[in-house]
Formats: structure tokens, C-alpha cells, sequence
């Protein structure tokens, strides 16, 4: 049997150890070195990371069609959750590597032999809390996808390279651990130096916003727990007293590069390097933003006849000019008929498809919202997120100050559970994960479309949106564990299976952080 972590580690190996043999200098390849210098570690942790996460795949055909934001106009069968079992297998490799990766920054500064010699390239202790926080970013992406995942045991190798077979941590446990690390990363930062001198694309070694990450994120991990431990608001506070991101200035981001296309943002590769047009916007989003209410469902909206500045910003009009969006996983034979009409944002390459698009790992106003919720719904920290996300979104299209006010006026009438969840959900675009998370999470937005509810009319005749797998009346809960695992790591592949609903790796076992009893339950916070 092998494991997973073969793969991760001969990798993270290759990029950053110093050889255990004595070569003659005459057989060294100046080209290749042995030792890599944690910086160019670091920045190649955070490309393959970001280029896995925010691709044509984990995020175009999944988990932003989970969201219902951005469909297919041909294939529905990731929109409909029957996601290809090979592209899951690879997220699940991928995503370690790069944590592996990560955990290399770490050992490099950790290590006595190589830490002097990185201290070159940043403050030893700030490289290792950037990388520290990042593994956390990363981790609680990956288990909010499949659930439990390995997670204490998964970085190690054991002395005399023997092979770990790493347990599968149950989420409470892995939240735990992940409040912990982010908690000592924030305090073990010095802001008076740089976290690293070259590299680091996401801050620019800038110490003082990887703090502000840190704490930042573990308010979005405090606001995940919400319904399930009791000491969230405690660690919201802590981080707040820490110090969090204080304007768009602080926005976690990845800017790519217009510098070939290696370099650009995997939102650009499928229309311009595979020169494909097999995304467009959904309905369910273009009718949120446009304050149409559900009428096929009977489905009211918060704002309606309000038309959101953002809806011009994230998408194009169809030809008839109406802004409307795609209709959402339909079967197959019906895609294909009725993409023609959808709206084709190839066509005036919008703002997130540019080559050199910065990827938002987490926004400011995301961070207003969850202050919003902390705070009983507070109506300051609500505008104030609405503000930002418009500000932070308009800095790519514009939008008059007139116009910002005016909405945000309109949105602001009610402030409660809903209104902040929704305005949270339209600022998480392009995030396709966190933003399925808070719909898991919160049971917003309502105007979404659950299994067995109508997408659309064709030739007179409602069309449903039916799952390709069973997920019992609600949008999918977690994407099942890759099958690889089962002959790389099977003792706890199956024991993990084990834990989940009716025994079986199935797409509707609900995360640890999700409490609804039902597709339209919106529970309280404790």
C-alpha cells in the first residue's frame, strides 16, 4: 500500500531539501539546486495553491456553481454534482502539495542548519507564521469541502522513511487546532520586520498584513463555529484586540501576472488559452442582483425592483439586452438548447477573466460582515461592509458615489440575519467555497434553488433542477473523498466513511458547523 503522502513529500523534497549525498562539485547543475531558499519556496507554495483553488475546475465547474454564481452552458453534470472523479482525486493531491510545501517554509526557518541561512530572506519567525497562517487558509478549505481530513499526522514523515498513513482529524478537533495555530502565528509576528524580502506575491513580505490575516481569518473561522461553540464571540474578540484588516488596503489577495501564460489567472485559461465559452452567470445571481424576485418558486427578495451596481460589474447583458442570467443545471439536452440566449461574458472579457486578475482569498468586507453578525446585526458594521465590497469590486468598473449611496440606502432598511448573509454572498464572488460554506452555514441566500424546485420554463413544460447524486432535498453538503484513497490510505479512508451519515461516502453528510435541520432552516447563533 502507498500513501498519499509519498507524493506530497517527494515533492516538497525536490523543491527545498539539501541532499543527503556528497556530490563532486563537477556533477552540480547550476540550473537545479539543491537548496531553495524559503522565499521562492514560499512563492511557489502560494501559486500552486491559489492555481488549484481558483481554476477552471475546483472552482468554475464546482464549487462556484454550488454557489450558484457561475454555471456551465454545455455540461451540467458538475452543476448538478456529479463532479469527475479523476479532477477529484488530483484537487485532493494538489492541495496537500501545497500544504507540504508550506510546511517546508516552516522547517527551513525552523531548522538550525538552514535557518541562518534563510533569515537572508526574511525574519525567520515571520516566514514561519506567514506559512502558518496559510496552512490554516488552506486546510479550512479543504475541510469544508470533504469533511474530515488528515490533519495532525499529514505533514509528518516518520524517522527512516517509512511511510505515514495519516488518520482522518474529525472537524471539531481540526477547528480547534486551527483557532490555536492562527492565534499563535498573529502573536509570534514582529510588525518591525519584513515576513520576506522577495516572493511572497500575496502581501509583498509585508508582516503587519499577515497579522491582520491571521486574526482576520480567525474571525471567519470563529463565525463558521457559530452555531456550534460557545466561545466564538471570545475568539472573534481576541482577534479583534490582536488587530484586524482595516480597510480594502488589507484585502488578502493574489494578483497574477500579464507575463505569458504561466503566469495569469485560471479564470482567463479556459476562454483565451483553450479558446472554450463554456461559463456564463446564473440566474439565481443575476436575479439577486437585479432584485427580481423567484416567481417560479414563489420566492420573495429582500431589495426587490433594486438593482445592484456589482450586476453590471460581474456580468454582460444577453442580446436582447435584458441582464439575465443562465439557467441553472438543467438536463444536459436542455443546456445546450437554451446557452444560446445566456449571456456570453467571454465577449467583453470581464474584470476576473483579465490574465492578471487578483484573486481575493479573503476581503475586507467579508470581515464587516462577520463583525455585522458578532455584533447583533449591527447596522454600522453592515453599511460599512456593503460600502467596502462596492468600493472593492468598482475599483475594476466604477460607480458614482451617487449611485453607491442610493443602494446602499435601499439594502439598508432591515438589517438582520438575511441581509447580512445575502450581501455577504454577493461580495464572496469568485469564492466559491467560502461562499457555499456561509449557504450551508445560514440557509442564504432563500432565493437559491433546491433539488426538485424549478430552474425554468421550456416550451411551456417547468424544468427541476435534479441532483445526479442523492443529497436529500438540500444543495450538496460536502464532495465525496476521492477514491484514490481508498487503496493510498484505506484503513483510514474507511474508518472515515465509517463516521459519516449512513456509513457510505455520500455527497449529504453535513459539516460539523452545519446545524440546519432543514434546506430553509436559518439557525440562531448560541
Amino acid at each position: 500500500m502507498k500513501s498519499i503522502f509519498k507524493y506530497t513529500f517527494a515533492f516538497s523534497l525536490l523543491i527545498g531539501s539539501v541532499s543527503c549525498e556528497n556530490l563532486d562539485t563537477l556533477n552540480e547543475d547550476p540550473n537545479n539546486p539543491e537548496v531553495v531558499p524559503s522565499n521562492m519556496v514560499m512563492s511557489a507554495a502560494e501559486k500552486l495553491i491559489v492555481d488549484n483553488v481558483y481554476d477552471q475546475w475546483f472552482s468554475l465547474r464546482q464549487c462556484l456553481s454550488y454557489a450558484q454564481q457561475i454555471g456551465q452552458r454545455n455540461y451540467t453534470d458538475e452543476d448538478r454534482y456529479q463532479i469527475r472523479e479523476t479532477t477529484n482525486n488530483s484537487y485532493f493531491k494538489y492541495l496537500y502539495l501545497g500544504l507540504s510545501n508550506l510546511q517546508n517554509v516552516i522547517d527551513l526557518n525552523t531548522n538550525p542548519e538552514t535557518a541562518t541561512l534563510n533569515s537572508l530572506y526574511g525574519n525567520n519567525q515571520n516566514q514561519i507564521a506567514a506559512a502558518r497562517i496559510m496552512k490554516v487558509w488552506l486546510f479550512d478549505l479543504m475541510t469544508d469541502t470533504w469533511g474530515a481530513i488528515p490533519y495532525s499526522e499529514a505533514l509528518k514523515l516518520t524517522s527512516g522513511g517509512d511511510e505515514v498513513y495519516a488518520k482522518y482529524d474529525d472537524q471539531k478537533s481540526i477547528y480547534a487546532d486551527m483557532i490555536k495555530e492562527l492565534t499563535e502565528a498573529a502573536a509570534q509576528i514582529n510588525e518591525d520586520e519584513a515576513a520576506f524580502t522577495g516572493g511572497d506575491v500575496i502581501f509583498g513580505g509585508d508582516a503587519a498584513k499577515w497579522k491582520k490575516f491571521a486574526n482576520s481569518l480567525k474571525c471567519r473561522l470563529a463565525i463558521h463555529l457559530s452555531k456550534v461553540d460557545s466561545n466564538w464571540k471570545n475568539y472573534i474578540a481576541e482577534a479583534l484586540e490582536s488587530g484586524v484588516m482595516t480597510s480594502n488596503e488589507d484585502v488578502a489577495e493574489y494578483k497574477y501576472s500579464t507575463t505569458g501564460t504561466e503566469y495569469c489567472c485560471l479564470f482567463y485559461e479556459p476562454f483565451f488559452i483553450d479558446r472554450r465559452n463554456d461559463f456564463s452567470i446564473l440566474k439565481p445571481f443575476t436575479d439577486i442582483l437585479s432584485g427580481k424576485a423567484d416567481v417560479l418558486n414563489k420566492k420573495k427578495h429582500p431589495w426587490e425592483n433594486v438593482v445592484d451596481p456589482r450586476l453590471k460589474m460581474f456580468t454582460v447583458p444577453r442580446k436582447d439586452g435584458s441582464y439575465d442570467g443562465l439557467m441553472y443545471a438543467p438536463p444536459s439536452a436542455i443546456q445546450v438548447s437554451s446557452s444560446g440566449s445566456a449571456p456570453s461574458i467571454k465577449t467583453q472579457k470581464l474584470f476576473y477573466m483579465a490574465q492578471d486578475f487578483a484573486v481575493p482569498l479573503m476581503t475586507y468586507a467579508e470581515l464587516q460582515f462577520i463583525l455585522c453578525e458578532y455584533n447583533n446585526y449591527d447596522s454600522e458594521y453592515y453599511k460599512a461592509g456593503v460600502k467596502a465590497s462596492l468600493d472593492y469590486w468598482s475599483s475594476r468598473s466604477g460607480v458614482s458615489v451617487e449611485d453607491e449611496t442610493a443602494y446602499i440606502d435601499a439594502v439598508s432598511a432591515n438589517v438582520d440575519a438575511e441581509a447580512c448573509a445575502l450581501q455577504k454572498y454577493i461580495d464572496l464572488f469568485t469564492n466559491g467555497t467560502e461562499a457555499w460554506t456561509e449557504i450551508r452555514r445560514t440557509g442564504y441566500p432563500e432565493q437559491l434553488i433546491r433539488p426538485g424546485e424549478i430552474v425554468g420554463v421550456v416550451n411551456d413544460k417547468n424544468i427541476e433542477f435534479s441532483p445526479l447524486e442523492e443529497v436529500k432535498g438540500d444543495i450538496v453538503a460536502r464532495v465525496k473523498y476521492p477514491v484514490d484513497e481508498s487503496t493510498l490510505n484505506g484503513d483510514a479512508f474507511y474508518e472515515a466513511i465509517k463516521q459519516l451519515e449512513d456509513g457510505t461516502n455520500n455527497s449529504y453528510s453535513k459539516m460539523y458547523w452545519d446545524v440546519r435541520k432543514s434546506t430553509y432552516d436559518h439557525p440562531d447563533n448560541l
